[in-house]
């Protein structure tokens, strides 16, 4: 084994007035082959003998990594969740934490503390952690100013114990409702997704946390929405709407890291795609970061794809590619690949590349000064102080979506309520898979949540006069009380029935990780209750409280009012509670469709006309409720849309504007959404597509009157050559409060020579928000100028 050159006193490496690459190529010069490995892997310290699985194949590989004290001797890459594994209170977690930092830059030569990363999709996964909405609600609120917020937050959080790196958020865009992790995602829209998806990413990021994207691409349109099944896309689907976030939130946000997919797409798995995560992501969109393995993925080279003979071929094949961190333990890029590179398989080159991003990021964190220390400053004694509950509350209040309302809604004065379903009064009913107590607590019963979670029972008690409580049927299945439900409901002035989902991960929850649905129909009994509640002729308050939406058609249009929760976190219930009985003017919009039938999916409102209802198929799937669509306590009225120019260069500007006037009695918020239509086109468009929205706050009686400057490129679309183009023809423009019946429509030119556009066209669309007889502006949107 070549030896390296003694160390100085003060190594190079060591010293900060150095440039960050001068630095690392000294210390890379330094390092024998196995410690420039150890470099590129993640431990996993607490999982082994745990209950419950929290990621694919856990208990396959578990304990295939060499033990804690033999690997630290040559270093460590990365620290797998300490605080995400089990519960520990904040400040033990980060005395635990401190205590393994030590231990790794006190048994190696070169004294590198790892990175630690946690998971934080809907607030920092850890015990006693804010639960936040899930990101499907972040979608729902259509607010990027409030997640940012609100990841600026869970940063500071991370943080404060010593955790550098959090793996979120989600950027798939939903392609199939029956999919278990559509509640992680955003919504089914790309450019909704790559707008909040880019404050989450700039947030986390102001609080010094590298931000990892996930999953880099494809995963959420797997074959009939099975958790990591095939998929068969096309190069211009994958480039118009799949990769527009990711694009986004790299270029917007100033995300850090990306973690690859575990899905293959035609065939290729992602971890394996050296055209996916060197051709494109780095060297196409610019990513000069850090890619990770998602959990065990290189691993499933070998185990699931069968694309590698063993755990050497998988890491050869993997690092090739442009993985450059093998999570969340060392199994094929240590000793296995070693092997490989001295067999003369594959060049050290490749890992150097790797082993230069590694530690280039280590040294802008500041782990490779000599001064670093593993202590925190002061870690809390909780993470769930007030101002996040606080925030929480905000973003689940927005979240929420009144579907439909017969006026039954706001219950000002309820009389007697029948409470009734499966999650009226279960906490699980408001957190998603990905919260602590439904990803780890489940597995430690003694423990309590660490957070408080009243449920929609304890929070509507204190406002009715009078309540009945039933839970009816239980979920996902078991004993039905049908006769009593209808009993209850019979002797109620209304009744409020709370459906839905219960998360959990692999089978143990109606959504979430491995919780994929045969159909969209409502779990288990959920329908038949309904049913017997809507026979009774009471007015039926439906509130769905899911991961994903499921078919209510049948059912809706008899209830008197239906809401939509998508789990809106531990503040939720009092948040549902404040919309029912009218405190909050909801304002919430559908940021995925609700469908008619259960069976007529996969489908979302980017569809092609073929894909839309048509006279040569018997089947509609016309959703009973479109992406964009929400109601309030108020109505609004849309008027005076100009369009700036008639005719508008291929690499022009055009602004287009509106008058929203609230015509109501209630002050409000509406979500002012543009889209686009392409009427011919060189291949076939979908119908519309979301090209910019804001929300604005409009008091009774006023109007607002919203700019949306429009660069021509946010018209642009992967033409029938494969190249994204902006070429001539007519665009329509349509401004409204939902994407199926938009209220106002107009239309320009674009003029001039077919232009192809790369990785620097415009991504967004800014926006301006006055009152129409006054002279005061405000800007909603980043980087946008009022001129």
């Amino acid at each position: 084994m070549p030896q390296s050159r003694p160390t100085e006193q003060n190594p190079p490496f060591r010293d900060r007035s150095l440039p960050v690459d001068q630095r690392v190529t000294d210390l890379v010069s330094r390092m024998t082959l196995e410690e420039k490995l150890n470099q590129l892997v993640g431990m996993w310290i607490y999982v082994s003998g745990a209950e419950e699985r929290v990621a694919p194949h856990q208990e396959d590989f578990a304990d295939d990594t060499p033990p804690w004290e033999e690997m630290i001797t040559n270093g460590l890459g990365q620290l797998t969740r300490v605080f995400g594994s089990a519960p520990i209170e904040p400040k033990k977690g980060a005395e635990a934490l401190a205590r393994l930092q030590r231990e790794i830059t006190g048994s190696s030569r070169f004294g590198i503390p790892a990175m630690a990363h946690e998971e934080c999709l809907a607030g920092f996964t850890a015990w006693g952690a804010t639960a936040y909405p899930v990101p499907l609600a972040w979608g729902a609120a259509f607010d990027p100013g409030l997640v940012g917020e609100m990841a600026a937050r869970i940063g500071a959080d991370l943080r404060s114990v010593g955790v550098h790196q959090g793996l979120a958020p989600v950027l798939d865009v939903v392609r199939d409702l029956r999919w278990g992790r559509v509640e992680e995602t955003i919504g089914e829209d790309p450019y909704l997704i790559g707008e909040l998806a880019s404050a989450y990413v700039a947030g986390l990021e102001s609080a010094g946390i590298v931000a990892t994207l996930k999953h880099f691409a494809g995963y959420s349109a797997s074959r009939a929405g099975r958790n990591l099944a095939p998929v068969s896309m096309g190069p211009r689907e994958f480039a118009d709407v799949v990769l527009p976030p990711f694009e986004m939130a790299l270029r917007l946000g100033g995300a850090r890291s990306v973690m690859h997919s575990y899905t293959d797409v035609d065939g290729l798995p992602s971890a394996a795609d050296e055209g996916l995560l060197t051709d494109l992501l780095r060297e196409e969109l610019g990513f000069d970061g850090v890619v990770v393995a998602d959990y065990f993925g290189v691993s499933f080279l070998h185990k699931l794809h069968n694309v590698a003979t063993d755990a050497g071929h998988a890491g050869e094949k993997a690092l090739r590619a442009g993985v450059d961190v093998e999570l969340p333990n060392a199994r094929c890029y240590v000793e296995p690949l070693a092997r490989r590179v001295r067999e003369g398989a594959i060049e050290e080159s490749y890992v150097d590349r790797a082993l230069h991003r590694v530690l280039r990021q280590k040294c802008e964190l500041g782990l490779l000064d000599a001064d670093w220390s593993p202590e925190v400053a002061e870690a809390p004694d909780s993470l769930d102080p007030e101002r996040n509950r606080q925030l929480a509350g905000e973003l689940a209040r927005k979240s929420l979506v009144l579907v439909r309302n017969d006026g039954t809604l706001p219950l000002a004065e309820p009389g007697s309520i029948a409470l009734v379903g499966p999650l009226a009064d279960d906490p699980f009913a408001l957190l998603g898979c990905y919260s602590f107590p439904a990803h780890i607590g489940v597995s430690y019963p003694d423990w309590p949540s660490g957070i408080e979670l009243p449920t929609f029972r304890d929070e509507l008690a204190k406002e009715a006069r009078e309540l009945t409580y039933l839970k009816g049927c239980e979920l996902p299945e078991g004993p039905a009380d049908l006769p009593g439900a209808r009993s209850a409901a019979e002797a109620a002035d209304v009744v409020v029935a709370v459906v839905g989902d219960r998360a959990g991960l692999f089978g143990r929850g109606t959504s979430g990780e491995g919780c994929d649905a045969t159909d969209l129909d409502l779990p288990g009994d959920q329908r038949a209750l309904v049913e017997e509640l809507l026979a009774t002729g009471k007015p039926v308050v439906l509130v769905v409280c899911s991961g994903r939406p499921y078919a209510l058609g049948g059912i809706a249009e008899r209830c008197a009012a239906v809401v939509q929760a998508f789990f809106p976190g531990e503040a939720g219930a009092a948040a549902l509670a404040d919309v029912l009985t009218g405190a909050v003017n909801p304002s919430g919009k559908l940021p995925v469709s609700v469908p008619a039938l259960a069976g007529g999916n996969p489908g979302t409102y980017l569809t092609a006309p073929l894909g839309a209802r048509s006279e040569v198929s018997s089947l509609d799937p016309t959703a009973l409720y479109p992406f964009g669509h929400g109601l309030s306590y108020t109505t609004y009225a849309y008027s005076e849309l100009r369009v700036s120019a008639e005719q508008v260069p291929t690499d022009g500007e055009v602004e287009i504007s509106a008058t929203v006037t609230n015509t109501g009695d209630r002050d409000g918020e509406e979500v002012v959404q543009l889209y686009l239509s392409d009427p011919v086109a060189e291949v076939a468009r979908p119908v519309r597509v979301l090209a910019g929205f804001c929300r604005v706050a409009v008091p009774a009686g006023a109007s607002r009157r919203v700019t949306f400057a429009l660069h021509a490129d946010r018209a642009a679309y992967t033409g029938a050559r494969g190249r994204r183009i902006v070429d001539a023809g007519h665009i329509e423009v349509h401004v409204g409060g939902d994407s199926a019946k938009p209220a106002l429509s107009g239309g320009f030119e674009l003029v001039g020579e077919t232009r192809p556009v790369g990785a620097d066209r415009v991504l967004t669309t800014p926006v301006r928000i006055a009152q129409p007889d006054r002279h005061r502006v405000r800007a909603a949107g980043r980087n946008f100028q009022v001129r």
